[in-house]
């Protein structure tokens, strides 16, 4: 595959705000005094107060309202679903169209490492010893608000690389790595210490006052029909993490087929493309409008010439050791067939918590996620939880938020246990 390749599946599909443009977008805000956008945001943000203080160039001043609240800010900026969110919240709404606050976001936090701000610090003295299980995005944030409180953090993840789902599940056309190391970085300047390649077993835990679990879905939950064992079927998460561990050697195959209706079947079908196979087709079972993915993000991927048909559900994937075709049954009308050709066919309809026996004694549900409250406590006295884990698999900025709920949480354990 050509270096041209890699260069189009590893460039940003969509530009940022230059100063010029930040500044006039930001100049749009109402500056309301309760402002809803800042409502609307699951980890606390703040949007109002940071597009405050862009309007008024004071970019460092922006910079830090977001790391403080929210220490995947640069993250979030590229792949938070603001349309749902913070920007469906603007009082613009009303008048013409809401503020673009991802992009004001991005914007902000590029300038923070542009010039190299130290927008985050932490207590010198450190005490006790947490682990965090995982270093995804939920694992990151109590990391980062355990470390600032003066607490002593190690992320054990299994991975050579830390981020998790931004690292290995998220095309870098809409997440480049290089954002992602970024935010991971003002984790690590807090002083929290990372082990990577490291299988956690029960026994290594026992050291730690507390341990939080925010390990990730990364267990295939493909259908039961027939062929789902045919070479070239695969989950998503196997998929999108071969594709960003060998980029342009991987070698997608020419006709890819893509189920789901996500984010995560949307980014599956763009790395295809990018990567060379020639005809990609999204199917889904519901329509267009039932589905949870980002319009954004289905616009472009028909920009790229990805199709999409709606209403069918797969049945049966055909083919002699090899996928060659997949039988599609119709989701609602049950009389409707269709048998599209394919090599590859991904299938992007969630997935499932793996084998949880390194947490032994934690509750697991009949889906596998660990059973804990809002605030991340388990059954288990010391051990904690949020995240993918415990709720299916849901946003990058909920799992920042659920994962600052469990490190309140967390922080007042230790404190009654006298770890301060």
């Amino acid at each position: 595959m050509s270096k041209v390749v890699k260069a189009n599946y590893t460039a940003e599909a969509v530009a940022g705000f230059t100063h010029r443009t930040a500044m006039e977008e930001a100049a749009r805000c109402l500056l309301c005094h309760d402002a809803p956008c800042s409502k609307g945001c699951p980890a606390g943000t703040d949007p109002a107060k940071f597009i405050r203080s862009i309007r008024f160039r004071n970019d460092r001043g922006a910079a830090e309202t977001i790391r403080e609240n929210n220490i995947l800010g640069g993250t979030c900026a590229r792949v938070c679903p603001y349309d749902r969110l913070c920007e469906e919240a603007c009082s613009r709404c009303g008048i013409d169209k809401p503020i673009e606050i991802g992009k004001l976001q991005r914007y902000a936090i590029e300038q923070e490492e542009a010039y190299g701000m130290k927008t985050l610090s932490a207590p010198e003295k450190k005490v006790g010893n947490v682990a965090c299980v995982g270093a995804g995005p939920a694992s990151l944030a109590v990391a980062a608000e355990l470390a600032k409180a003066g607490y002593n953090v190690t992320i054990l993840e299994r991975e050579a690389k830390a981020g998790g789902v931004l690292t290995y599940g998220i095309v870098p056309s809409r997440l480049p790595q290089a954002v992602v190391d970024h935010d991971i970085a003002q984790v690590e300047g807090l002083g929290v210490k990372f082990q990577f390649n490291t299988e956690v077993k029960a026994a290594d835990l026992d050291a730690y006052d507390a341990v939080f679990v925010g390990a990730g879905l990364w267990a295939d939950n493909l259908p039961k029909i027939d062929g789902i064992e045919l070479d070239g079927v695969y989950a998503a998460v196997d998929f999108l993490k071969e594709a960003r561990t060998k980029a342009e050697g991987f070698n997608p195959g020419k006709k890819v087929l893509v189920v789901g209706g996500g984010d995560v079947a949307v980014d599956c079908a763009v790395s295809a493309k990018l990567l060379g196979a020639e005809d990609v087709k999204i199917v889904y079972r519901r329509t267009l409008e039932e589905a949870p993915g980002n319009m954004t993000e289905f616009h472009y991927a028909l920009s790229l010439g990805i199709g999409m048909t709606t209403g069918m559900a797969p049945a049966a994937v055909k083919g002699n050791g090899k996928v060659e075709a997949v039988e599609f049954k119709g989701f609602r009308d049950e009389a409707a067939e269709l048998t599209l050709s394919a090599d590859t066919i991904v299938f992007a309809t969630g997935q499932k918590a793996e084998d949880m026996a390194a947490v032994a004694g934690v509750k697991v549900t009949d889906k596998g996620t660990i059973a804990a409250d809002d605030a991340g406590a388990t059954d288990v006295e010391k051990i904690f939880a949020a995240g993918d884990i415990v709720n299916g698999g849901k946003t990058v900025v909920e799992a920042v938020a659920a994962g600052k709920a469990a490190a309140a949480s967390m922080i007042a354990y230790l404190e009654k246990k006298g770890v301060k």
